[in-house]
């Protein structure tokens, strides 16, 4: 069984897309998370419909994750 932990691991540095429950998607390069899946982002985009805006680094709280994608 892979763990979640393991998994983010593996993903650290690279690029993933975040699903959010606002249906929000933030794509940005995972630098780091806690055993709560607290995630930090960096180069961040936020991404609403059309809607591009730039957020830059990211500390994003776990529980608001629905789905995570490696780019």
């Amino acid at each position: 069984m892979v763990l979640p932990s393991e998994l983010l691991g593996k993903c650290l540095n690279r690029k993933v897309s975040l699903l959010l429950k606002d249906n929000t998607l933030l794509e940005g390069t995972l630098t780091g998370f806690d055993d709560y899946m607290n995630m930090v982002l960096e180069d961040t985009e936020e991404r609403k419909g059309e809607t591009v805006r730039k957020l830059g680094t990211v500390v994003l709280r776990g529980n608001n994750v629905v789905s995570i994608s490696v780019l």
